[in-house]
């Protein structure tokens, strides 16, 4: 199988390189960048599969040529709203399955609306599979899963929950923090009481999650919202959360409303977006606090005719101390990155064959066996023994 990996040097792609170049199923990789020594740098710290290439997505006709002999595409360059749908088209058009990490919830619509033309191409194309949207889709899939009806369906995350790398907070302009005020800004599309509705983002909203003292998300534009009542059409309400984050969001709030009047630019937003979540990282969690989870999947609906729910989380706090640290070390990198890589391992081995343009939540993938493939490769990237991060997803039942 051949890769054609562009943005394969970022921050995120890299973690799903240094994974993907010891698969077996993968005999060549090529980084696609615009910036040639960049690619050719990272490139040469790879493995003698990997090679580069300058590439400017911009170029229809350079891009048309990158994918000639190509099997698979995996595209981590962003902005996504600007590239997304366009690199999307071209993987189809060269009939090259197709592989991303997509977060933002407008581009996703555009690139589900060229599912008919993926199916008549024989072309297999998953979006957003990372960590959220990726893992909180599955995690919400198998709470789906142990339910006879759904009505409601969160996946939600802690804002502060992971730390950027140093390659990504060396970037003057994070990307990560600019899709954080993009989708903290304006008014983003969730759906709630059966329809699709244009939202303010931010506002709080209720979690019951079984197990746990009932806490507050906050919305937060997002693929998830916008995909799970494509393939689950009885649901009512399905929203994209965030938590955490510092002073409980009042300061954010703050910052995000003067964005909205114009009185702050997104840049400077995300710049200070960058310097309260490193302030928060040196804030330890009071022992005392029933802390929401890390990362989840919460479905709302009807067991055995009776009201239930259930959760599926990456825990904020587990019975054993050493887990606790081993969860702690795994950056925004590895846990948006690494299951990009089994994505891309499963499409090269022919366990990934659906067509179409597919959600992570679409049936094609199995969730129990995809969550313990990524926490296996992430045990890897950390050095830790087999299995050390086998127990790391928790699910909470009401009944």
């Amino acid at each position: 199988m051949k890769i054609l990996a562009i943005g394969g040097c970022g921050s995120m792609g890299r973690y799903a390189m240094r994974a993907a170049q010891n698969y077996s199923s993968i005999d060549k990789i090529i980084i696609a960048d615009i910036n040639k020594e960049t690619a050719e740098t990272f490139a040469e710290s790879l493995n003698q599969k990997v090679s580069a290439i300058q590439l400017d997505v911009n170029d229809a006709s350079a891009l048309k040529q990158a994918m000639e002999d190509i099997n698979i595409v995996v595209n981590t360059c962003g902005p996504y709203f600007k590239f997304g749908a366009p690199i999307l088209a071209a993987a189809i058009s060269s009939g090259c399955n197709y592989i991303d990490i997509c977060d933002d919830w407008e581009p996703t619509i555009d690139m589900m609306k060229l599912d008919a033309k993926a199916k008549s191409a024989g072309v297999s194309a998953t979006i957003g599979l990372g960590a959220s949207p990726g893992l909180t889709n599955l995690m919400a899939l198998i709470a789906i899963r142990e339910l006879d009806e759904v009505t409601t369906v969160f996946t939600g995350w802690d804002i502060g929950g992971t730390s950027l790398d140093e390659n990504a907070m060396q970037q003057s302009e994070n990307a990560a923090m600019m899709h954080g005020v993009e989708q903290m800004t304006g008014r983003v599309k969730v759906f709630q009481e059966g329809i699709f509705k244009m939202v303010k983002p931010l506002r709080k909203i209720n979690v019951n999650y079984p197990g746990l003292t009932n806490f507050n998300g906050n919305i937060f534009g997002h693929p998830e919202g916008v995909t799970f009542p494509h393939y689950f059409p009885k649901l009512k309400d399905s929203i994209n959360l965030a938590h955490g984050g510092h002073a409980d969001f009042l300061i954010l709030k703050f910052i995000m409303g003067l964005v909205n009047l114009r009185l702050l630019s997104k840049i400077k937003a995300a710049n200070l977006f960058s310097l309260l979540e490193s302030k928060q990282s040196t804030q330890k969690k009071r022992k005392d606090v029933d802390c929401p989870p890390v990362m989840y999947g919460f479905a709302q609906g009807i067991k055995n005719e009776m009201p239930a729910r259930v959760g599926v989380c990456i825990p904020s706090e587990t019975e054993e101390s050493d887990l606790n640290e081993q969860i702690k070390n795994i950056g925004m990198g590895e846990i948006t990155g690494i299951p990009l890589a089994c994505g891309i391992k499963m499409l090269a081995e022919g366990r990934m064959n659906e067509v179409g343009v597919l959600a992570p939540e679409a049936g094609h993938i199995e969730p129990h066996g995809f969550i313990t493939d990524v926490f296996e490769e992430i045990s890897k990237v950390l050095g830790l023994p087999n299995g050390s991060l086998k127990d790391s997803i928790k699910i909470s039942r009401s009944w």
